[in-house]
């Protein structure tokens, strides 16, 4: 996609990205709420990264983590109607830029088992299911 601005998100987005997710993220997390996203943005500023259009309207998202070891990407979506533009490698290309720069060594991706347009996606960018890993979660307290 020509005219495609990648930059991080603040304070001031929570309620579009919010929205966004609603209409082109595949299902929910635990912190996909306001307090949330806006946690996210106040603790690493740099981490929530938006790709808007030319007219400046959200076209994709990705957060891009890091906690010192590793680097973790969450919530990669492209709106339905800008996919296969280029929107995705571009996302992914800026938060392993940040990574990089950070010092990371290796990104992992939170993909949806039954996602296969994502599979597709995070393949074309390198990435590979690691099977001898599972996730196990645990809700915490509020």
């Amino acid at each position: 996609m020509t005219d495609l601005r990648i930059r991080a998100g603040g304070s001031a987005d929570v309620e579009a990205v919010l929205a966004f997710w609603a209409a082109a993220a595949e299902g929910v997390s635990v912190s996909d709420d306001p307090a949330g996203v806006y946690n996210l943005v106040t603790r690493d500023p740099e981490a929530l990264l938006l790709a808007e259009g030319p007219d400046g309207q959200l076209v994709g998202t990705v957060i891009a983590g890091f906690d010192g070891w590793r680097c973790h990407l969450y919530r990669l979506a492209v709106a339905p109607e800008h996919r296969r533009r280029g929107v995705a490698t571009a996302l992914l290309a800026a938060a392993e830029q940040r990574f990089a720069a950070l010092g990371g060594r290796r990104a992992d991706a939170m993909v949806l088992h039954d996602n296969d347009l994502a599979h597709r996606a995070w393949h074309a960018r390198g990435y590979a299911p690691q099977s001898e890993w599972g996730r196990w979660v645990k809700p915490l307290a509020r």
